[in-house]
């Protein structure tokens, strides 16, 4: 009986645990969410749709030409005039002025390219993201998630560190389509490289070609600068 006990309150235990972890990783509302930029548009992740999120529960404001970004749930924003086709590299500055501020483990955010039907259950784009322990993700649509880089974050040493919690950290991301590779770099240092073969796909990416933008995951504040698209 003694055994059958401790193995009952071992799992339960692992069961608080597991429940604690994940409420504590939950999307929190931004209370004054939104979209506040002009000519901007975003789409917040099935998955915390079916968990009763919505776009107001982030918060998308522009001021001087600099993004600013605080979500709530994980949130992709675009602006529809933003396109690129062809060869091409769209880059912008991420600053995260306090490290996890929001959360008590890291989360990224980054550019997003290749944007097709937005905003639907049919919407396609990849995304390149950065976290601010010297990591990075690339990751797609197509219109369910698929993986484009390894499951897990990758390190770089190219991709800046913070100090710690609350303090600042600051990277350059571009993501590029050039001939039949899709690159990703961080600060100036291609981190992920892919044959665009293999993401432009049946389930994947319809193109390459598509509305660019930036992609946050949840409960992440942060500014973006300089967002631009540039030929190759």
């Amino acid at each position: 009986m003694r055994l059958v006990n401790g193995c009952a309150i071992a799992v339960a235990l692992t069961l608080c645990t597991s429940s604690l972890a994940f409420a504590q990783d939950a999307a929190m509302p931004v209370k004054d969410g939104g979209i506040f930029a002009k000519g901007w548009a975003g789409k917040i992740d099935a998955q915390e749709e079916k968990g009763g999120a919505n776009i107001n529960q982030a918060r998308l404001d522009e001021k001087g030409g600099t993004l600013m970004v605080r979500t709530g749930p994980a949130t992709t924003y675009w602006n529809p005039a933003n396109k690129a086709a062809g060869n091409y590299t769209v880059s912008a500055t991420f600053n995260e002025p306090k490290y996890m501020n929001l959360m008590d483990h890291p989360h990224p955010y980054g550019i997003m390219i290749a944007g097709n039907d937005l905003g639907t259950e049919t919407q396609s784009y990849i995304y390149c993201s950065a976290y601010g322990n010297g990591t990075f993700i690339v990751r797609g649509m197509g219109p369910a998630p698929f993986q484009v880089s390894a499951r897990k974050p990758e390190p770089n040493a190219a991709i800046a560190k913070a100090a710690g919690k609350d303090q600042p950290v600051k990277q350059d991301i571009a993501l590029s389509v050039t001939g039949d590779k899709i690159e990703c770099a961080v600060n100036g240092t291609v981190v992920g490289s892919y044959n665009k073969a293999d993401v432009v796909a049946a389930g994947k990416l319809k193109s390459t070609d598509g509305v660019y933008g930036v992609r946050f995951a949840h409960n992440t504040e942060a500014t973006v600068s300089n967002l631009k698209m540039t030929k190759k």
